[in-house]
C-alpha cells in the first residue's frame, strides 16, 4: 500500500490560488495583474500534492522549478541518482495542464514539457 501524500498546503488555500491563477490565465494579456509569485507558488505546490495524492507512488518525478517537485505513480521505487522517469516544465505549462486548458499531448508535442522514461506520461491523470 502506498503512503498517503503529506499535505503542506491547506486544500482550500491551494484551490483558491489555483482558481486565481486560472482566472488570470483566462483573461490573457488583458489581465490587469497576474497573480503574485506567492499565489503561483501555492497553486503549483498544491497541485503537486494533489497529483501525488491521486496517483500515489514513487516511479515518476514531476519537477516544476523553482516551485516544487513530487514523486507519483505506482511502480518501481527510485532511490538514488537521476530518476528513470522525469517530467519537467515551467509553472504556467504545469498549471495549464492541471486545469485542462492545455492537454498533455499538446504540451509534449510543442516541447513545453520534457518527459523521459517509459512511465513519464500523465495523460491519464491530468487534468486534475
Amino acid at each position: 500500500m502506498a503512503a498517503t501524500a503529506r499535505r503542506r498546503i491547506d486544500p482550500s488555500e491551494g484551490r483558491a490560488a489555483l482558481d486565481a491563477w486560472q482566472a488570470a490565465a483566462s483573461q490573457g494579456a488583458e489581465a490587469a495583474a497576474p497573480p503574485s509569485r506567492a499565489v503561483l507558488a501555492i497553486a503549483v505546490r498544491y497541485s503537486l500534492e494533489e497529483i501525488a495524492a491521486r496517483a500515489p507512488g514513487n516511479s515518476v518525478e514531476v519537477r516544476v522549478p523553482p516551485f516544487g517537485v513530487t514523486q507519483c505513480v505506482e511502480g518501481p521505487r527510485h532511490t538514488r541518482g537521476t530518476p528513470p522517469n522525469v517530467i519537467e516544465c515551467d509553472a504556467a505549462t504545469w498549471l495549464s495542464m492541471v486545469t485542462g486548458s492545455l492537454s498533455w499531448a499538446d504540451a509534449v508535442e510543442s516541447g513545453r514539457v520534457a518527459a523521459s522514461g517509459l512511465r513519464a506520461d500523465l495523460s491519464d491523470i491530468l487534468p486534475l
